[in-house]
Formats: C-alpha cells, sequence, structure tokens
C-alpha cells in the first residue's frame, strides 16, 4: 500500500513539473524572449518620441531609468508565460510543439523577428506598406495567402482592439498623473474617435508587415501554417499569444502615461 501512495504521489507531483518544462519548449521554440526584446527595442524609440513630444526632451537619465524598467523583459515575458499556461490545453502545446518544433517553422520565425526588425526603419516600413498597397485586391497568390491568415487570426479586429485599449491606458495614466484633466468619458470619446484611423493604419501595417516577413516562404509552407492557424490548437495559441501581449502593452501603456506625468510635473517644480 505505501508503494501505491508513493507511486501515486510521485505521478501528482511531477505533473506540474512536466507541465512547466513543456511550457519552457514552447516558449523556446515560439522565440518568446526575442520577441520580446524586439519589443523592447521598439519601446526604447516610441519612448524617445514620448520624450521630445511631450517632455521636450527634457526626460534625461530619470526618464531613461523609468522606460527600462517599463519594458522589463524579465516580466513582460512571465506575463506571456502566464497567458499560455492559462489559455492552452495538454492538447494545444502538444500541437504547438509539434508544428513550430519543425525546420519549416522554424523558418517562418525568423522571417517574422527579421521582418518586425526591419519594419522599425521607416523606409522599410514605407516600402512594405507600399507593396500592401500595389497587391491590395489582387489575385497575387502571396497576398492571398496572407489575407487568410488575418482572416483565419482575426489579426485586425485584435491589432485594432488592442491598440485602442492602449491608447486608453495610456490617456488613463497621464489623466491619473495629473498631466491632463479630461474625465473617463472625454478620454473614451477621444480613443473611440481614433477608430477608423487606427484601423486604416494597422491593416496597411500589418498587411506589410506580413508580406515582408512571408515573401520567401514557399507556398507549401505558407499553406501549412495557414492549415494549423485553422485547427481549434492553432486558434487557441493565436488567442493565448493575444491575450498575453494584450496585457503587456496595456501595462506598459498605462505606466509611460503615469512616467510622462510624473516627469512634467517633476519639470514644473
Amino acid at each position: 500500500m505505501r508503494a501505491v501512495l508513493l507511486a501515486v504521489c510521485l505521478t501528482i507531483c511531477a505533473s506540474p513539473l512536466w507541465a512547466n518544462a513543456r511550457m519552457t519548449v514552447l516558449m523556446d521554440v515560439l522565440r518568446i524572449t526575442e520577441v520580446v526584446g524586439i519589443l523592447r527595442d521598439e519601446g526604447f524609440t516610441y519612448a524617445e518620441t514620448l520624450d521630445n513630444d511631450m517632455l521636450d526632451g527634457q526626460g534625461g537619465t530619470f526618464w531613461q531609468a523609468q522606460v527600462d524598467q517599463i519594458y522589463d523583459v524579465e516580466i513582460i515575458t512571465e506575463q506571456i508565460r502566464q497567458a499560455l499556461e492559462q489559455g492552452l490545453t495538454e492538447v494545444d502545446v502538444d500541437a504547438a510543439l509539434a508544428f513550430f518544433s519543425t525546420d519549416a517553422a522554424t523558418r517562418i520565425i525568423d522571417l517574422e523577428n527579421a521582418a518586425r526588425r526591419a519594419m522599425t526603419d521607416p523606409d522599410v516600413e514605407e516600402a512594405a506598406r507600399d507593396m500592401f498597397l500595389s497587391l491590395q485586391g489582387s489575385d497575387d497568390p502571396l497576398f492571398q495567402q496572407v489575407s487568410r491568415y488575418i482572416e483565419v487570426n482575426d489579426l485586425l479586429e485584435r491589432n485594432v482592439s488592442g491598440a485602442m485599449s492602449s491608447n486608453y491606458q495610456f490617456y488613463k495614466g497621464l489623466a491619473d498623473g495629473h498631466y491632463t484633466d479630461e474625465s473617463e468619458e472625454d478620454i473614451l470619446a477621444e480613443v473611440w474617435a481614433q477608430q477608423e484611423d487606427i484601423r486604416a493604419d494597422t491593416n496597411e501595417w500589418l498587411n506589410g508587415f506580413l508580406l515582408l516577413a512571408y515573401q520567401p516562404l514557399p507556398p507549401q509552407t505558407m499553406q501549412r501554417y495557414v492549415a494549423y492557424a485553422e485547427t481549434p490548437e492553432g486558434q487557441a495559441l493565436n488567442a493565448a499569444l493575444f491575450e498575453g501581449f494584450e496585457t503587456v502593452y496595456r501595462d506598459i501603456s498605462y505606466a509611460l502615461g503615469r512616467a510622462v506625468a510624473l516627469n512634467a510635473e517633476g519639470d514644473e517644480i
């Protein structure tokens, strides 16, 4: 009896450890740490714009220290991990590992990350947007595959929703920090007024980014990627990733708003 109880105990105790190990592997094959690093680099560029536009370029070392803390890689990575743990079943994790451990999927992630980095160059971004505009409405095979991928994953609406939520949190941070005296109703009205502009801009950026990223892929590889995305497991992964990154961007946006307000208040003293 004692041996049986010990075996049961070992099985129960080992299950969470096994799940944690598989989640670590999934985080690795998805290259989440690398993606977070790109997000951090983008954030530093955005923070420089905020400094110039809202702090007259006077943020200095205090502002930089705040930005560095806001874009903490370990905290952001843990938020993504928690979203994946909460949003994925064992079946979902198995399916994701089976797909993203392949050479083709590794190539896909390489191209996505390279394109994301390249898009930080305004000239590259403009060229990618122009490529989309030139192909929009055409029967170009890559454009059709990218359009299907966006549709399957609801990427446009999810990104628009995320952008509006982030904008709301940024304005809320400004208001809570007394940078502005806008009410909740004022902030909501301002964010909703931006919706169509956000959708148009997001549509161009998203299509341009994906066309740039997937241009080197063989059509059959892209077909397999779309096919995986259409499965329940692919849908679960997409939803969990969006939940994680949307949480990250909401938290970052609010923190940036408060940081701007704090620095502006300090300048006035």
